[in-house]
C-alpha cells in the first residue's frame, strides 16, 4: 500500500503542474503590466508559492493521519483539494482571459475556502491549522498585490 504522505504530495505536485497550462503570448501580456514600485519581492514568488503548498500538503497529511478514510476526513480532502484547484487556476485563467479581476476573484475565493477549511482543521489539529498560516498570510498579500495591479493598468482590469 502507497503511504498517505506520497498520495498527498503527489495529488499537490500534479495540480500545481497545472498552472503551466498557459501560454508564452499569455505571459507576454502581463509582464508588461505596470507593477507597483513596492513589488520587489516577485522572483520570489514562486518559491513562496512553493513553500505554501508544501505546508498545505503537510496540513493534510496531518489531518488525514488523524482519521484516516473517514468521511470528514474525505470531505476534509476534497476541501484541500478545491482550495489548491482555485489557486493554481489564478494565473492560467487571469492570463487566458486577460483579466485582472478574474484573478482578484479567485484569490478571494481561495482566501474564503481557505479560512473554512482552517475553522473545519482546528477541532482537529492546530498544528494542521498552523500549517496552513502561510496560505492564509499569503493569499491576502498577493490578491491586494492584484488589486494594486488592476489600479495600475485599468484598461486590464
Amino acid at each position: 500500500m502507497i503511504p498517505s504522505w506520497i498520495i498527498i504530495g503527489a495529488v499537490t505536485f500534479f495540480i500545481a503542474l497545472g498552472s503551466f497550462l498557459i501560454t508564452p503570448h499569455d505571459v507576454k501580456w502581463f509582464a508588461l503590466l505596470s507593477r507597483p514600485r513596492w513589488l520587489v519581492f516577485e522572483p520570489l514568488i514562486p518559491l513562496i508559492w512553493t513553500v505554501i503548498f508544501i505546508c498545505g500538503a503537510a496540513s493534510a497529511y496531518i489531518v488525514w493521519q488523524k482519521n484516516p478514510g473517514g468521511i470528514i476526513t474525505w470531505l476534509l480532502m476534497a476541501l484541500y483539494l478545491l482550495v489548491e484547484i482555485i489557486t493554481v487556476a489564478y494565473i492560467p485563467i487571469m492570463l487566458r482571459f486577460r483579466s485582472l479581476k478574474a484573478g482578484e476573484i479567485l484569490g478571494l475565493i481561495g482566501l474564503i475556502l481557505a479560512v473554512v477549511l482552517a475553522i473545519c482543521v482546528l477541532p482537529i489539529s492546530l498544528m494542521a491549522v498552523l500549517f496552513l498560516l502561510p496560505y492564509l498570510v499569503w493569499t491576502p498579500i498577493g490578491t491586494y498585490t492584484t488589486d494594486e495591479l488592476r489600479e495600475l493598468n485599468p484598461q486590464d482590469a
